[in-house]
């Protein structure tokens, strides 16, 4: 059974648009190089081929990764978010132990950008947050071994 993916309905027109994208204008701009390529002649020692085969086959990998994603996405209502628990779509601002603040969004797997504060509800903070009120501890073991507390002060939709 293939696993629910939970985006925001902005996250899902921006998969959308990159899904069009691909197979409106990548894909046309991979079979134009293509074509061109073999105007070169032999293909055995053709490296522009090679590079615009290899362009074509990520293309098509993108394409039907976004199309599996897209069959198993449920939009995140934000009417359903609950105010002072922590899920999907919540922001969420954290103290460490050493009393530093932090702030992020609690986003799906696909919309996660840990550079702009967004984590994936799937991260090992992320996953620790979810279902924290404010005033409660997560303890969270990150990748590389190291352990570490953060304290929720408040939670709210993002």
């Amino acid at each position: 059974m293939n696993k629910e993916i939970v985006v925001t309905y902005e996250g899902l027109k921006a998969l959308e648009q990159e899904l069009e994208e691909l197979k409106t204008v990548k894909r046309k701009e991979c079979a134009e190089k293509i074509k061109e390529a073999r105007s070169f002649g032999d293909l055995s020692e053709n490296s522009e081929y090679d590079e615009a085969k290899n362009e074509q086959g990520f293309v098509e990998s993108r394409i039907a990764e976004l199309e599996k994603i897209l069959k198993n996405v449920r939009v995140l209502d934000e009417n359903e978010l609950p105010l002072d628990v922590v899920a999907v779509g919540s922001h969420v601002e954290v103290e460490d132990e050493d009393g530093e603040k932090e702030e992020y969004d609690i986003v799906g797997s696909t919309e996660a950008d840990p550079a702009n504060g967004r984590i994936s509800d799937e991260s090992p903070v992320g996953a620790a947050l979810l279902g924290k009120r404010g005033g409660e501890t997560a303890n969270i073991v990150l990748p590389n071994g190291t352990a570490i507390q953060y304290k929720v002060l408040g939670v709210s939709r993002a």
